[in-house]
């Protein structure tokens, strides 16, 4: 354990140290601050509408609707992120099990799993998303299956390339020689060995899901009200833009933010736990280099 930590203070930066403060902020707004308040979301007060930034009661202000622009945004950022990932999770499952067996098996299995894959490639992603919200109706339900449709071929191709290189692995081999079943070498090695890329393509999937959510919010399409959400906030704002700027300006902020975050933390996460360091630019040491994988230690990480 202590091997660990060391390895994770080598590998951290500044920029990592700004994002888990950003994100520890970002989880005490989102689950402590509701708690600590007996403010209703929803409660309107017409009376105090545009109230500015910084006015008591009302640290962020509120909104046309004299509703508190803080309280809005600490609910509408639970369920947003709920919603994106849990469409996430799922994307991930699906994708990376079409992958592995795609690239496993091959022959029937490999062209009617990334055909799929393929033709959903297709399709614009928002022009798909459009199309499904039109269908079927707006809705978090809704959201949470186009997430997973539109984001499972990314994992789909991920895992379908890298267990391509891993079936010449020594260490893949050799499990199929001593006997290994094909769903012991699917959920060991090549599950382990596409672990932490998936993890990381998680991470950035999170980020593009936030983004598309909020985008289908923004045109009426997403989360409904009068849930609040990043893209109904920012739609609000947008039409009162003279009379409260700053009801533009704080959600549109927020989800720059958590877009920066959930990217940097999927470029952290592969290059902490990739052990081959596919990514292009490595972390070095606090004042030094980047550290040198010897053949010795490759050797001891494929054994363990």
């Amino acid at each position: 354990m202590s091997a660990f930590f060391r390895a994770l203070w080598r590998r951290s930066s500044p920029g990592l140290f700004i994002t888990s403060a950003l994100t520890f902020l970002l989880i005490l707004l989102i689950f402590i601050y509701p708690l600590l308040t007996d403010v209703d979301p929803l409660a309107q007060d017409i009376d105090n509408a545009f109230a500015a930034v910084g006015t008591p009661g009302h640290l962020l202000g509120t909104d046309n609707l004299g509703r508190d622009t803080l309280v809005r945004l600490a609910y509408g950022l639970r369920t947003e992120l709920l919603v994106c990932a849990t469409g996430t999770v799922l994307a991930a499952l699906i994708g990376t099990l079409a992958g592995i067996l795609a690239a496993y098996f091959r022959g029937f299995a490999d062209m009617l799993l990334m055909r799929m894959v393929d033709i959903v490639l297709a399709f614009p992603t928002l022009v798909f998303a459009m199309l499904i919200v039109s269908l079927y109706g707006a809705g978090n339900l809704t959201i949470i299956v186009i997430c997973a449709i539109v984001f499972f071929p990314s994992f789909a191709r991920l895992t379908y390339g890298e267990v391509l290189s891993l079936r010449r692995a020594l260490y893949v081999e050799s499990a199929e020689l001593f006997g290994g079943t094909r769903w012991q070498i699917i959920s060991g090695p090549l599950l382990r060995g596409v672990g932490p890329l998936v993890l990381a393509q998680g991470f950035l999937t999170l980020a593009f899901a936030v983004g598309l959510e909020s985008g289908l919010s923004f045109l009426g399409l997403g989360i409904t009200p009068p849930t609040p959400s990043l893209g109904l906030m920012i739609a609000s704002g947008q039409q009162y833009f003279l009379q409260s700027p700053w009801q533009l300006l704080i959600p549109s902020i927020v989800l720059v933010v958590l877009l920066v975050i959930f990217g940097y933390v999927a470029d952290w996460i592969r290059d902490l736990l990739d052990p081959r360091g596919v990514g292009k630019v490595k972390r070095g040491r606090r004042g030094g280099a980047a550290p040198r994988v010897t053949a010795a230690e490759m050797i001891e990480g494929v054994s363990a």
